[in-house]
């Protein structure tokens, strides 16, 4: 068996398996890009197991938390098997976008099927990441800011996947974490991309995560209401905000707060939805006592599904 094949035999939920991709990417890119593409593809498949359990009546002794839970691992686990052994395609297209983010990679690839995928969903070449913290940041905000600050003009949930999806795919090779989960929190975030944040002069800080400028923070900020929960209850307050000079930026700069802080070690590596918005909430990402509820609720919904099967 060859050797980029041999991480679809691990259980999906191995701790060591986003480690071990890191070393292949820096030992063997070509290798590591096809390894990681062959999961995105695990991922797609998985989404499309989930919505026929979805569809399914449920009943019986075996329907409760406990049950769902490990019928999610299976679905996962069944999923990157059917990526290894029956590929639908994907992971020649997704090959050939990482494959854009490391120099010197030249995948030899038969022609990808790209019906229905949009061009904006090359990967662009990454901006110049923003200046690292040295000290724990301030939690994000609760996902809500002041009209003054979204945008003009409604978006459709398809036109935000399309913009942030390859930022998604590239932090979700450096958390563990399903890039549809990452979406669907930059999702909640900003409104579907209907509520970034903007600047003072209307420019977008593309901060999509609600993460805040602390003391460490170096960079640029954006400075607007919003609103934050003390004891259970909402107040409006003013606070500042990161600012980026990119979606690549911000989806970076967010994968690195989740692996570099011990207070998201439970949140890396998380497969499962539900576990990855509590273990969100639990680690203080946001004030909201509802947070996790709305982030699982956008995960599981047919919003993100059918953005994503639109994309």
């Amino acid at each position: 068996m060859k050797a980029p094949e041999l991480a679809t035999q691990r259980l999906v939920l191995d701790p060591a398996a986003a480690g071990d991709l890191r070393n292949r990417l820096r030992s063997d890119p070509q290798a590591g890009v096809r390894q990681a593409a062959r999961q995105f593809e695990g991922m797609l498949l998985h989404l499309m197991l989930k919505s026929m359990r979805d569809a399914t009546p449920t009943g019986g002794m075996l329907d409760g938390e406990q049950g769902r839970f490990f019928t999610a691992i299976g679905d996962q686990q069944l999923a990157q098997e059917l990526a290894s052994r029956a590929p639908l395609g994907f992971a020649g297209l997704i090959e050939r976008q990482l494959a854009r983010q490391h120099a010197g990679v030249a995948p030899t690839l038969p022609p990808a099927r790209t019906s229905g995928l949009p061009a904006e969903a090359v990967l662009p070449a990454r901006r110049p990441a923003a200046p690292a913290t040295t000290a724990l940041p301030a939690a994000p905000h609760a996902a809500a800011v002041s009209p003054a600050a979204t945008t003009d003009g409604a978006q459709r949930p398809r036109d935000f996947v399309d913009r942030v999806w390859p930022h998604a795919l590239e932090a979700a090779t450096r958390t563990g974490v399903p890039a549809h989960f990452l979406v669907a929190q930059s999702a909640l975030e900003s409104g579907w991309g209907k509520r970034e944040l903007r600047m003072a002069d209307g420019s977008p800080s593309f901060n999509v995560f609600g993460i805040k400028a602390g003391r460490g923070w170096a960079g640029a900020t954006v400075e607007v209401q919003t609103t934050e929960f003390v004891d259970g209850m909402p107040q409006t307050v003013r606070a500042k905000f990161r600012a980026y000079g990119s979606y690549a930026e911000a989806f970076s700069d967010y994968a690195r707060l989740l692996s570099s802080h011990p207070r998201y070690a439970n949140v890396v590596g998380q497969q499962d939805g539900v576990q990855f918005a509590r273990s969100l909430q639990r680690a203080g990402y946001a004030t909201d006592p509802l947070y996790a509820d709305k982030l699982a609720r956008i995960i599981g919904g047919t919003t993100l599904r059918q953005a994503l099967s639109a994309a």
